[in-house]
């Protein structure tokens, strides 16, 4: 056995199972014609040895890491040239992992962490994209013209310790301020640290009255403005507003590495943005699990919150609900297991079931969209312990202690979090004013039937005098 170090580019196709599931014969004609055409002439241009194939991916060595980088960009430019102007149905799109790391060789293959690593690296890409480690990164500065943006420090599935990601951004755009989707809104990611060291990544866009919107599972500053999921609505929020918003610990260009995930962890962690944006008063906008956090936090800094929105939330979570039936008892514990074999998984049972009760009117760019954002955005461990973690939270005692003006949503037939939540929550709350909004989505889509009238009433809120 000879031990050496090496670059490893990890590459496999998105959706696999998808595509062999439509037809297994065209898919395999078209990969193998891709394989040719593309990536084995890419390969072989910069020196590459394919040391390992499966039926969607493949292992390949370079002597050279910029060899190895400037291959992945080559493969995925000339993907994306083929790509375009075809059907979602008709695309396939590779993901692209590199690193440098020792590794062993035994008759030809390689084995060690350099090869793991470049593996799970390529597990966290975007679809059409390429994550690197920090040691590829600190390689080729310099030396190759394009531009990367962190990803934070990423808890890779059997790696010991986490690994510091970076996409390579193929649009070679500046990494640190960007234009969002199409307009002239530009954001810059800062970062802030928790007391107990997590850092946060945050980041404020836009013009007028401060707004701050509560973290929440899935999320990521910088795919949620290019994935079709939440880009409209944070535009339209962005335009309106002075918008700051971060990802949650654990989740998106935060620390995945963390300790305590806990209620008082999410709130601390509000308050760490806060100071660090230099939020004085601000009107706060709370979605989702994030609503409980924004309740706590409202409760604790009335001084600080002027106008307090909330949407699709719940004052306590399914474990402690009364009156909970061994049926829904069931459907959590299924719900979970489901999450922690299948997140971000290719096997379309598992999007179809999560997704269906996230938002069942997406269209097929939208869940494929849904399902990159769970590998973009955190691992199923951290998934897992989010979901015991807010089926246990109670801020029932806090509802009253909320001095802010208030403002409750809810989609009527939210198929996550049922209405009847909703209307518990802002009848414990003084004053607070309830509205029900068609539809069926949690997410609010850009096709949710109820999108409008959610913003006209934010709107109107915010700007009326209290």
């Amino acid at each position: 056995m000879q031990r050496r170090l090496v670059a490893i580019l990890a590459a496999d196709v998105v959706g696999y199972s998808r595509l062999m599931g439509a037809s297994e014969e065209a898919t395999l004609s078209t990969l193998q014609a891709i394989r040719h055409e593309i990536l084995d002439a890419k390969i072989a241009e910069h020196h590459g040895r394919i040391f390992k194939t499966t039926g969607d991916g493949l292992l390949v060595e370079f002597a050279s890491v910029v060899d190895a980088v400037n291959s992945s960009i080559a493969i995925q430019r000339g993907m994306a040239k083929r790509n375009r102007g075809l059907s979602f149905d008709e695309r396939i799109e590779y993901r692209i992992g590199v690193n440098i790391g020792d590794v062993i060789e035994e008759a030809g293959d390689l084995y060690g962490d350099g090869v793991n690593v470049a593996a799970r690296l390529e597990g966290i890409a975007e679809s059409g994209g390429i994550c690197i480690s920090r040691q590829v990164l600190e390689q080729v500065e310099g030396k190759i013209e394009v531009a990367c943006r962190g990803l934070g420090r990423k808890s890779l599935k059997n790696i010991a310790k986490p690994v510091d990601a970076f996409g390579i951004n193929l649009e070679e755009e500046a990494a640190s301020t960007r234009f969002l989707a199409d307009s002239d809104l530009k954001q810059e990611v800062s970062y802030c640290t928790a007391p107990d060291g997590v850092r946060l990544a945050f980041a404020t866009v836009g013009d007028g009255m401060p707004l701050l919107k509560s973290a929440h599972y899935l999320s990521h500053l910088e795919y949620d403005w290019e994935l079709p999921i939440r880009r409209e609505f944070l535009l339209a929020l962005a335009k309106d507003y002075s918008l700051t918003h971060y990802d949650a610990r654990g989740n998106g260009l935060s620390d995945w590495d963390v300790g305590e995930i806990s209620l008082d962890a999410w709130v601390s962690d509000m308050e760490a943005v806060v100071d660090a944006a230099g939020l004085e008063k601000f009107a706060l906008l709370g979605l989702s699990q994030g609503v409980a956090v924004s309740i706590a936090y409202a409760a604790r800094h009335p001084e600080r919150v002027s106008h307090l929105v909330l949407y699709g939330g719940y004052a306590v979570g399914a474990n402690k609900r009364p009156n909970l039936s061994e049926a829904d008892r069931e459907r959590l514990t299924a719900m979970r297991t489901l999450v922690k074999v299948g997140w971000g998984a290719d096997d379309p049972t598992f999007r179809q079931i999560f997704t269906s009760s996230m938002m069942p009117s997406a269209t097929k760019e939208q869940a494929q969209a849904f399902n990159e954002l769970q590998r973009l955005s955190g691992s199923a461990e951290v998934a897992v312990r989010y979901i015991d973690t807010t089926n246990n939270i109670d801020v029932r005692p806090l509802l009253s202690k909320v001095k802010a003006p208030t403002l409750v949503m809810h989609t009527r037939d939210d198929r996550r979090i049922p209405i009847a939540q909703g209307r518990d929550l802002a009848a414990g709350m003084p004053g607070a004013r309830f509205v029900a909004l068609p539809g069926q989505d949690h997410f609010l889509l850009e096709q949710h039937p109820g999108l409008s009238l959610f913003f006209r009433e934010l709107n109107d809120f915010l700007r009326t005098p209290h």
